[in-house]
């Protein structure tokens, strides 16, 4: 084994058997195969043998199924053994058999395994390791979930400050924290001062922030949320860009009841184009917990028909509402307008036909129309036409149509362990096409920031 190439394979899901089809193989009874595939370089057989046998008590046979992996100083089979052992009551062999990652550098490995220190008695010993990594966004992070279980918030408090404030010109408000490192500085910083009561102080440090939106969600809107300081909050979400602090906004008068309220608050979208189609579909999603799906269907259809309304997802909203409804053929229509218009469908749109056909009781017309569009010879669209087939028990003419035109495709190996052609399956993933093995991440996505962190 080659810990560039276990590491590509896991990374990518390519050329190797996924967790979702491990998980199939188990399932089908097929406990034997993944058992003989983890011994034959399958990262994801190999990682839930473990598991299984450790589930048995049968720890020694667990870590010697994981052993060629470690071996190769892959970081994700160490991690995993870690963890395992962890939960055996193992602690000590874990921090033995992490420590020297940690002290090598890598940075997954040296979170990991502060957090491990931290949650069984020795987090002074995991802030002495992260808080010269202050600068590093990703370890920061870490330092401060540390901080929470030692009493020694306040030493990361200054720590933070004392970045912040050697930032690069921002000793003035009209400076909005640029040039802060590490860039979520002022976040984590918020955070600590939330955990010490200090929620003024809080609020006050995220309103000095250019970017409030990192990976979908609002930091401030979230802690108006929890103190229950509702009319903050509703300022907040009138102004707020992305439409995250009007999400939560509605959340919390939802989860209080004024349902009413909730509908109000997405029915006032603002200047932001994502604001006014995102609170469209979240209050269509609103009003269909609620029993009125009538309501939310009429308001898709009119963000539908917009101008600019016409994009894929809404449409393939707006079909899946037909659909749920009961009113497949309507969706048909709409459709078929938009096709007239257009000149065209490309398959992105046609496909939105085939559940609703299949509601009007029009599978093998919808089977016959998938097969004869421009793009029904292409793997996505031999994918969906093999849905089709599986979904009505002809499972084997599904595989013909995927071994024709989608050979490498997982969702063949799917339908071949339906049939019980276990080895062709596995043959199947095997086969799939690999580029050159890059060298082992230390991060994937821990080498960049959170999106959005100014």
């Amino acid at each position: 084994m080659d810990a560039a190439d276990l590491d590509y394979r896991a990374r990518t899901l390519s050329g190797c058997i996924p967790p979702h089809l491990v998980s199939r193989l188990l399932e089908l009874g097929h406990a034997e195969e993944v058992k003989f595939q983890a011994g034959r370089g399958e990262w994801f057989c190999a990682r839930e043998q473990a598991r299984l046998l450790g589930g048995r008590a049968r720890q020694a046979e667990a870590r010697e199924v994981l052993a060629p992996y470690i071996a190769t100083g892959w970081w994700t089979a160490v991690e995993a053994a870690a963890e395992l052992l962890e939960q055996w009551g193992r602690v000590e062999e874990a921090i033995a058999l992490a420590r020297p990652y940690a002290e090598g550098g890598d940075r997954l490995a040296l979170k990991f395994f502060a957090l491990l220190l931290a949650r069984h008695g020795r987090g002074d010993e995991a802030f002495t390791l992260l808080s010269p990594h202050v600068a590093d966004w990703f370890l920061a992070a870490a330092l401060v979930d540390v901080a929470e279980g030692t009493g020694r918030d306040e030493e990361v408090a200054v720590l933070l400050t004392d970045r912040i404030e050697a930032a690069p010109g921002c000793g003035t408000p009209a400076c909005r924290r640029h040039g802060v490192e590490p860039g979520n500085a002022v976040g984590l910083l918020a955070t600590i001062r939330e955990r010490q009561g200090r929620v003024d102080e809080a609020i006050g440090l995220l309103g000095t922030r250019d970017t409030t939106s990192v990976n979908g969600g609002d930091q401030l809107a979230d802690l108006l949320a929890r103190h229950d300081r509702v009319q903050e909050l509703r300022t907040y979400a009138a102004a707020e860009y992305h439409g995250h602090a009007a999400r939560r906004l509605a959340e919390v008068l939802e989860e209080g009841g004024d349902i009413e309220g909730a509908i109000a608050v997405y029915q006032q979208p603002g200047d932001s184009p994502a604001r006014r189609y995102h609170g469209s579909v979240q209050l269509a999603q609103l009003l269909v917990r609620h029993g009125r799906g009538d309501e939310a269907l009429a308001g898709i259809r009119a963000l539908a028909d917009s101008p600019g309304g016409e994009e894929d997802w809404i449409v393939d909203m707006l079909c899946t509402l037909c659909a749920d409804q009961g009113r497949a053929q309507e969706g048909l229509a709409y459709l078929d307008a938009l096709a007239a218009r257009r000149g065209e469908e490309s398959w992105d749109f046609f496909r939105m036909r085939l559940p609703l056909m299949v509601a009007c009781g029009l599978r093998e017309n919808a089977i016959e129309r998938a097969r004869a569009h421009p793009e029904g010879g292409t793997w996505y669209a031999a994918e969906s036409i093999a849905g089709l087939l599986a979904d009505a028990g002809r499972t084997e003419e599904a595989v013909a149509v995927l071994e024709r035109h989608a050979p490498d495709s997982s969702v063949l190996a799917w339908h071949l362990l339906d049939l019980g052609r276990v080895k062709d399956a596995v043959a199947v993933l095997q086969q799939r096409a690999t580029k050159s093995a890059a060298p082992p991440s230390t991060g994937t996505l821990a080498d960049a920031p959170p999106i959005g962190t100014p």
